[in-house]
């Protein structure tokens, strides 16, 4: 049997217009003389399986297009020592290795890549075409697959049109930084903001000139996250451009540009912002407690510099405009003018200028003071407001009743140090278990600290012990896969063996405790 053309695209097009509309392609025919038209949607996922199997196995070599090009580049780093090498291979496939008593072993694969990379070491060759492709298929990999490839990465996707994305990603610590504009002018969009991204961390001024030159022509959605690169190395020497960037036409734009400017502490809009926010909060006499009026209007100046009119969020329009007002002005501001610390201005009472009485204002105050603390990255306001970490009850004294943190405290909790993060979400969990300690978690850095892995393997106890179920806490469970330290795993153990036999918890523990031995060998022998 002989077939001159190539079914596949004849069939995919049958396939997106519908058997109905358009018959099986008589070009795909031959390939199946027994199926059965009478059922054109049955027979069209039949000779689409048959297309795809010739497709596979009747691929012939191309021809080559000239003589054989140089050979990969020599690479200098040491290539990985021979467990690692299997190890990768084995997360590369996705293999288990252990009848399912481990987690998915995808998800390890992004802390393998970022620690081999780390130490410097080179995958063996016949292991980087599946590294490409796992870099290829998620996006998240690609910085550190990419480094880790090395020039055999980058020559292979020369030859490979799959590969290419190979050739546009570029890691921020690899030798072959962007010494041109290539990509920014020709390049695809997330191209273009990794390109910028990559430059503005290398030299902010460059980054800048090379975002002004094409700024009028671009389109408001791709000028949006362009803005939000200038993150990197955000400087006042910025603020001429976002200064101009405040009357674009696009709202996102101007309310971008005022957040990044509310952020430099001495630019004229941080200026503007706080003598507005002054206005609207003062300290009365004798100190006793905070006095609110919120701005009676937005005007023009109010608008361009960021507050919309209308509430997107449903709120009333006055406190709307009061919570913009304060979470833009330079956190700096309350004490300069007030002569208190943040710790002293959070327990003061909080009245309506018109009814002292009132405290209805006082929820927005402190809410507005989290994302300034947040937004401006001020550690000393973000602890104050999360407040000192929960302590346990005293034995016998009954259920703690730690408060709670003002607003978003797991974005506060971001602001501080990755130690102090760890410190606080550990005796969070203790006071409070795990139920609202899922985001926190998120904030801290992994792998988490001993003591900090400690405090949530105890807390799975309780939850064991409570007689919940495991799936009330599935969002904590797949983070630990990941982030526990390894040296709770016999701790882990312990308690799959204590666990009623066939019980679902027992399979969750012994299933995470094989998880943490199999990310220990792992790190093992990458030498961390």
């Amino acid at each position: 049997m002989t077939i001159t053309q190539d079914p596949w695209e004849s069939l995919r097009t049958t396939a997106l217009l519908g058997t109905d509309r358009r018959p099986l392609p008589a070009t795909a025919l031959p390939l199946a003389e027994s199926v059965d038209q009478d059922d054109p949607a049955t027979a069209l996922l039949e000779l689409a399986a048959l297309a795809t199997v010739r497709r596979r196995a009747g691929a012939l070599p191309v021809p080559a297009a000239g003589p054989p090009g140089p050979p990969a580049p020599e690479d200098p780093r040491p290539e990985l020592p021979p467990a690692a090498a299997r190890r990768l291979a084995v997360l590369l496939a996705g293999r288990s290795n252990g009848g399912g008593t481990l987690a998915n072993l995808t998800e390890l694969l992004p802390q393998w890549l970022a620690t081999a990379r780390a130490r410097g070491f080179r995958p063996p060759a016949a292991l980087v075409p599946a590294l490409l492709d796992a870099a290829r298929a998620r996006s998240e990999l690609r910085t550190d697959g990419v480094a880790l490839a090395g020039p055999l990465g980058r020559w292979l996707a020369g030859q490979n049109p799959d590969w290419r994305y190979v050739l546009r990603t570029t890691a921020p610590d690899a030798p072959e930084q962007p010494t041109d504009d290539h990509l920014w002018h020709e390049g695809l969009f997330a191209e273009r903001v990794t390109h910028l991204t990559l430059l503005r961390r290398r030299d902010p001024a460059a980054g800048l000139a090379l975002l002004r030159s094409t700024w009028p022509t671009e389109r408001a959605e791709d000028r949006l996250l362009f803005l939000d690169a200038l993150q990197d190395g955000l400087s006042p020497a910025d603020e001429p451009f976002l200064e101009a960037a405040l009357g674009d036409r696009s709202k996102n734009v101007r309310a971008t540009a005022a957040e990044l400017l509310s952020t430099l502490p001495g630019s004229d809009l941080a200026h503007r912002m706080a003598v507005r926010a002054t206005a609207a909060v003062r300290l009365a006499e004798p100190g006793t407690h905070l006095l609110v009026t919120p701005p009676a209007e937005c005007d023009a100046g109010m608008q361009r510099d960021g507050i919309p009119l209308k509430s997107p969020t449903g709120r009333g329009e006055r406190a709307w405009w009061f919570g913009e007002v304060i979470a833009a002005a330079p956190l700096a501001v309350w004490p300069e003018t007030t002569g208190l610390t943040p710790e002293q201005l959070l327990t003061l009472r909080v009245g309506d200028s018109i009814d002292e009485t009132s405290s209805s204002w006082a929820d927005d105050l402190r809410e507005a003071w989290a994302r300034a603390a947040v937004r401006q990255h001020d550690a000393d306001w973000a602890r104050a407001l999360l407040g000192p970490a929960p302590v346990p009850p005293a034995r016998g004294a009954g259920r703690s009743r730690a408060p709670r943190a003002t607003g978003a405290p797991s974005k506060l909790l971001a602001v501080l140090p990755p130690a102090e993060r760890a410190v606080w979400t550990a005796a969070f969990i203790e006071v409070h278990g795990l139920g609202e300690a899922f985001q926190l978690l998120g904030a801290c850095v992994t792998p988490w600290t001993p003591p900090l892995s400690t405090a949530v393997v105890t807390a799975l106890a309780r939850a064991a012990a409570s007689g919940a179920y495991p799936w009330s806490h599935s969002g904590v469970l797949g983070m630990t896969e990941r982030a526990l330290a390894p040296e709770t795993a016999a701790a882990v153990e312990a308690l799959a063996a204590e666990a009623a036999p066939e019980s679902a918890w027992s399979e969750t523990f012994a299933r995470l405790a094989g998880t943490l031995r199999f990310r220990e060998a792992m790190l093992a022998e990458l030498g961390a």
